[in-house]
């Protein structure tokens, strides 16, 4: 897919496809710890609730920054905001398809 055909939406899910786990070889999308993503095109901002495998991962303190900083990188997106929550917990049901097949997980 051409970028320029994609929203700014789909722009920034493609971002943060680019980003993986530091302890499971997939990533924070498709490993389903990205639980809200919302868009203002108008503000050019970006609202990120997401949370991590597990509340003891060595990358908790640092880990919203990585995914802030890509997401900044996406043309027309000024700011993001990135809240790390624990609940509900992340299980592997929140994985997609794509993540199960990539873990063998079927």
């Amino acid at each position: 897919m051409i970028t320029e055909t994609l929203t700014l939406y789909e722009r920034v899910e493609e971002a943060l496809k680019t980003i993986f786990d530091p302890e499971i070889p997939v990533n924070i999308y498709d490993l389903g710890l990205i639980y809200t993503l919302e868009i203002d095109e108008e503000k050019k901002s970006a609202r990120i609730e997401m949370t991590l495998t597990s509340p003891g991962c060595p990358v908790a303190e640092t880990f919203p920054q990585t995914v802030q900083d890509k997401v900044l990188e996406v043309r027309d997106i000024e700011t993001v905001t990135v809240e790390l929550v624990w609940e509900p917990p992340w299980t592997k049901d929140r994985m997609s398809e794509i993540a199960k097949l990539q873990l063998d997980m079927f």
